[in-house]
């Protein structure tokens, strides 16, 4: 079973190195990865394309101007060829058996995509807690939306089963793994793997735009999903009393800690 590791790329080589490294070491070789840069700087392509350029399973995209992460990460997705697909930040990394573990995973059980926990770390990649809001979902509710990150990284998908997907929508800005995620739990179950596979970096540069946009982008995503599942009880609503509505739908949880969340992990 072949795996696509999928960079969405843009002006990351400060950390990319951290990233290769956790690829090339994988326990699991049967993988290809699939970079696609957004425009970058000429010297910030340099230096990933000189980390790749030896090893053939790297291919590296580049996208002829900016244009946003929606619209990139949906060219990573049309160029793979593997199986089964998992973005990776290029800021972050994987743990050395994260791929072999979610290939052992859909092996065994019956499901379009899966997801993992994540530990948060500091700017070197030392581990400081697991991401604490993550864990199995309910499937089959049509009023789930992933407000409080239940599902996070390292989420992995069947590709056949995206491409039967309205897809990510490429205008997005934010909220396109939430995109992601919606549009794949309206094709069958997703579950869950309770083990840190993927080490999520905190660090400044990782806030790329301000809560109103991620918060805009994200209520799009909303009303899409909603539109879809023919749902139409909240079309009365504003935005930031859909926004409370969902909040409530959910899981009644402190507003200063979504603000917090949005800003760092719907990215």
């Amino acid at each position: 079973m072949k795996f696509s590791i999928l960079i969405a790329h843009y002006n990351n080589d400060l950390f990319f190195k951290d990233c290769y490294n956790s690829i090339i070491n994988q326990s699991y070789q049967d993988f290809e990865v699939i970079i696609v840069d957004d425009y970058s700087e000429v010297t910030s392509i340099k230096e990933v394309k000189n980390l790749i350029k030896n090893d053939i399973r790297f291919k590296f995209f580049q996208n002829s101007s900016n244009k946003g992460v929606g619209y990139t990460k949906n060219k990573c997705i049309e160029f793979a060829s593997g199986d089964i697909c998992g973005f990776v930040d290029p800021d972050d990394a994987l743990r050395n058996d994260a791929v072999e573990k979610m290939v052992e995973f859909f092996k065994k059980k019956d499901c379009v995509a899966a997801y993992s926990k994540m530990m948060l770390c500091d700017n070197q990649l030392q581990p400081i807690n697991p991401f604490n809001r993550t864990k199995q979902i309910i499937n089959r509710d049509k009023y789930f939306v992933n407000i409080n990150n239940n599902i996070t990284h390292f989420f992995s998908f069947k590709k056949h089963i995206y491409d039967l997907t309205e897809k990510i929508d490429p205008n997005l800005r934010r909220a396109e793994d939430q995109d992601l995620y919606l549009k794949l739990y309206e094709k069958g179950r997703i579950l869950f793997i309770d083990d840190c596979l993927y080490n999520y970096r905190l660090h400044k540069n990782g806030l790329t735009q301000g809560e109103d946009k991620g918060k805009s982008d994200f209520l799009n995503v909303i009303k899409k999903t909603f539109k879809r599942r023919k749902i139409n009880k909240f079309q009365k609503f504003e935005d930031e009393d859909l926004y409370n509505k969902l909040i409530k739908k959910e899981q009644s949880i402190n507003k200063r800690i979504i603000r917090y969340y949005l800003n760092h992990f719907i990215i």
